[in-house]
C-alpha cells in the first residue's frame, strides 16, 4: 500500500472495513474489545555482495509481500491484529518465509531507512509515479531513497480525532527505531529518512511532507485534506500535468503525505514517520503506540503546556509548537537528545526497549559504495538473527 504523494503503487494496506470514499462509517470494535493494529514495514533486498537488486520472486514468497514503488524496495505488511502476540506472529511469519525464499535466492533484507551510499535507484514504470516525478521534480530523487515503517491503529468510534492529536504528539517516537544517519555516503540526521521527506523532497510543495497541526473535528480535517489536494492539482497544472492525469491516480487522501493521517478507506489512524527497522523493534513500536491509544478509552485529552505526560486518567498533549521542538530534535539527534527520552518516557515509552541502529551507524561518514555494500549486508544479517532469535523463544 501506499497511498501517498511520495509512492507510485496503488496498492492497499489491510482494511478494518469497506468504506466508500469521503463516508465516516466504519467498522470497528465496541469499547471492551481489543484495539486492532497492522504494520507495513519496507526492506532494501540485496544480493550477495550488498549491491541493490530487485525483489523477484519474493513478492510469491508470502501474504503480505509486494513490491514498492522503486526497484530494489519490498514491502511486507500485517492483516489487522487484535494482540501484540498475534501481530508478532503473523509479522515475523510472513518475513521468516520471504527469509527462506531469499536464502534460496541468494539475496537478503536490509533494515536501513537509507540504502547509505549513492547508487542508482530506479522507479518501477507506472503513471502515478510520473506524475509525481513531474510535480515535486528533481527533488524527488530524496524520496527514493527511504524505506521506512507505517503503524495503523483501528479508529474508535467517537475518539478519532483524540486519537490523531495524540499520535502527532507521539510523532518524536520515531527516533526509537531511527536506522540510518547517512544519504549518498555522508551523515545528515540521526533520522536521515525524516530529514530527506520533510525538509528536502517536498520543500516547493506548500505543507506536504510537514507534520500538520492538531485539528478540532473530522470537518476540519476533511476541509484541511481538500485545501491540500487543491494545492497539489494547482502544482500539477503548474507542471503541465494533466488534470485528467489527476483524477486518474489521485484524491485528497491519497495526494497527501503528512507524518499522521486519518485514513477514512481503511478505518484507521496511520503513523507513517518511523523508519524501517528489525521486526522485534517494529513490533514493540507498534505495542507502545497502541498501549498509549488505547489509554484514550478511559482517559480525558488536554492540550497544553511544554512537557506532555499520561496517566491513568489523562493525556496530556504538549502544545503543537512544542512537539515540533522535539519531533526536530528526534530527527537530528535521536535519542541522543536527553529532552526526547524524557518525553517519550512521560507519554508512556520504555525508551530501554529500543536500540536504534543509527547511532551504532553514526561517525564513519564519508561513507564509499564499497563500505555501503558492506553495511547492508553486516544489517542484513541483523535481520536474520532477529527472526531466527524469535523462533528459538517461540519453540
Amino acid at each position: 500500500m501506499r497511498n501517498r504523494i511520495e509512492l507510485s503503487s496503488s496498492k492497499t494496506a489491510p482494511s478494518l472495513g469497506n468504506q466508500p470514499h469521503g463516508h465516516s462509517e466504519v467498522i470497528v470494535s465496541a469499547q471492551s474489545e481489543p484495539l486492532r493494529r497492522s504494520i507495513e514495514v519496507e526492506y532494501w533486498v540485496i544480493d550477495s555482495e550488498g549491491r541493490l537488486v530487485e525483489p523477484g520472486t519474493l513478492v510469491e514468497a508470502s501474504a503480505g509481500a509486494e513490491r514498492e514503488f522503486v526497484e530494489p524496495l519490498l514491502e511486507i505488511k500485517t492483516t489487522p491484529c487484535e494482540t501484540t502476540a498475534e501481530l508478532r506472529d503473523e509479522l515475523f511469519g510472513r518475513v521468516g518465509r520471504v527469509l527462506r525464499r531469499a536464502d534460496d535466492l541468494d539475496v537478503g533484507l536490509v533494515p536501513l531507512g537509507t540504502p547509505i551510499a549513492a547508487e542508482e535507484i530506479r522507479d518501477i514504470p507506472s503513471e502515478r509515479t510520473r506524475v509525481q516525478d513531474r510535480i515535486v521534480g528533481d527533488d524527488f530523487e530524496y524520496v527514493r531513497h527511504c524505506a521506512g515503517t507505517h503503524i495503523h491503529v483501528e479508529q474508535q468510534p467517537g475518539r478519532e480525532i483524540d486519537q490523531l492529536n495524540t499520535l502527532i504528539a507521539l510523532d518524536p517516537a520515531l527516533a526509537l527505531v531511527s536506522s540510518s544517519p547517512y544519504f549518498q555516503g555522508e551523515h545528515l540526521a540521526a533520522s536521515a529518512r525524516s530529514e530527506l521527506y520533510r525538509r528536502l523532497a517536498y520543500d516547493g510543495l506548500a505543507h506536504q511532507g510537514q507534520l500538520w497541526r492538531y485539528v478540532d473535528d473530522i470537518d476540519q480535517w476533511n476541509r484541511r485534506l481538500e485545501r491540500r489536494y487543491e494545492e497539489f492539482c494547482r502544482a500539477a497544472a503548474d507542471a503541465g500535468v494533466d488534470r485528467r492525469a489527476i483524477a486518474a491516480n489521485f484524491e485528497p487522501e491519497s495526494a497527501v503525505w503528512t507524518p499522521v493521517q486519518l485514513r477514512a478507506e481503511f478505518g484507521t489512524v496511520e503513523w507513517r514517520s518511523p523508519d524501517t527497522a528489525v521486526p522485534s523493534q517494529v513490533v514493540s513500536l507498534a505495542d507502545s503506540v497502541a498501549g498509549v491509544v488505547e489509554r484514550l478509552r478511559g482517559a480525558e485529552v488536554r492540550v497544553g503546556g511544554t512537557t506532555g505526560g499520561v496517566s491513568a486518567d489523562t493525556i496530556e498533549l504538549p502544545s503543537f509548537d512544542a512537539v515540533l521542538e522535539y519531533v526536530d530534535a528526534a530527527i537530528t539527534d535521536g535519542l541522543a537528545s536527553d529532552s526526547v527520552r524524557s518525553y517519550l518516557g512521560r507519554m508512556g515509552f520504555d525508551v530501554e526497549r529500543f536500540e536504534p541502529a543509527t547511532h551504532d551507524l553514526a561517525g564513519r561518514e564519508p561513507l564509499d559504495v564499497a563500505a555501503a555494500r558492506q553495511l547492508r549486508l553486516d544489517h542484513a544479517n541483523r535481520l536474520e538473527r532477529d527472526v531466527l532469535q524469535a523462533r528459538s523463544v517461540g519453540d
